[in-house]
């Protein structure tokens, strides 16, 4: 049952009507939708809401809205559900948004919360890259005679030679392959940063994408990567055809997964000489502070890279 909540002033001393706190969230999600967010951005917003209110398990006022609180949830999902620094900041980023607003754009609530209501500090997490030896493996592991192990051993292929995100290959379009210009283009509602951009691909990748766009041809779907009955498979179904054949493969230290490869295609292209500002361009990253994290080298890739181009060798010619 609703609250019978209390009339309070504005600072300009008008009189509104206090909401409660899922009525505020409801209205600054019409904003948020308003400004064309993505699907998947605004469900982040709907389930980390959904995972405060499990938190409070109540509905609350605006004057019950404090910054105790929101600092006593980061506490409780670190210490009491054990979550992962990365998995806490994901939930505190979209809620003080929502904060943000309900203080400065709607004065609905009198602390500035947001300001206190931080990500908590957190080791970088570096992703393991895949050897050479370990890639070769895996697609070694993969049996294509099948179609499930075809079409995965294409989305290997894509993933690591575009480096996507797996929301990204997922939402392919066949209209968007030009196999003359050898590049994808990513539709700007299909990217996480809501920008749209074009990927490259290699002579290898472009064989083996157009032998699996003509399989599927019948189905008739726009998406690249179907299910058998000719839907748009999931992310899941990605991450879950992965893990399998890097069991197969025997890949037991490091995750096998789109992230794992969307990380090695990076590393392999700085390694085979690329350049960081067009892998920048590339990977979809807007500040380069990001590229660095999908570049991190082992102590052999940089003893060979100094090999090469110790600043000696330039000397000593």
């Amino acid at each position: 049952m609703r609250k019978n909540l209390s009339r309070r002033k504005r600072m300009d001393g008008n009189e509104v009507v206090s909401l409660t706190i899922t009525q505020m969230f409801e209205e600054f999600m019409l904003i948020k939708k308003g400004e064309g967010l993505a699907k998947r951005t605004i469900a982040e917003h709907y389930n980390n809401f959904g995972y405060f209110k499990d938190f409070i398990n109540q509905e609350l006022s605006a004057d019950e809205i404090t910054t105790e609180l929101f600092m006593g949830w980061i506490t409780y999902m670190l210490e009491e559900m054990n979550y992962s620094p990365f998995t806490v900041n994901i939930r505190v980023r979209t809620m003080r948004s929502f904060l943000r607003y309900a203080f400065e754009d709607k004065m609905w609530i009198k602390e500035p919360i947001h300001k206190r209501f931080k990500p908590i500090k957190a080791p970088i997490d570096v992703v393991e890259a895949f050897t050479v030896e370990e890639y070769r493996r895996l697609i070694a592991a993969i049996d294509d005679e099948n179609y499930v192990g075809f079409r995965t051993k294409v989305i290997t292929f894509v993933l690591l030679d575009t480096m996507v995100r797996v929301c990204e290959l997922v939402d392919m379009k066949r209209q968007n392959i030009d196999f003359k210009t050898m590049s994808i283009r990513l539709e700007a509602a299909d990217t996480k940063t809501r920008v749209g951009r074009i990927v490259p691909i290699s002579p290898r990748t472009a064989k083996l994408l157009s032998e699996y766009i003509r399989e599927t041809e019948e189905f008739g779907n726009e998406n690249v990567f179907l299910s058998y009955e000719g839907e748009r498979i999931s992310e899941a179904t990605v991450r879950d055809n992965l893990r399998l054949y890097g069991q197969v493969a025997k890949i037991t230290n490091k995750r096998v997964s789109p992230h794992t490869l969307r990380h090695t295609g990076a590393l392999f292209y700085i390694l085979n000489g690329g350049d960081p500002f067009s892998l920048q361009r590339i990977l979809g990253h807007s500040h380069m502070n990001m590229v660095r994290r999908y570049v991190q080298m082992t102590n052999m890739d940089v003893q060979n890279q100094h090999s090469v181009h110790s600043p000696l060798n330039y000397v000593f010619k």
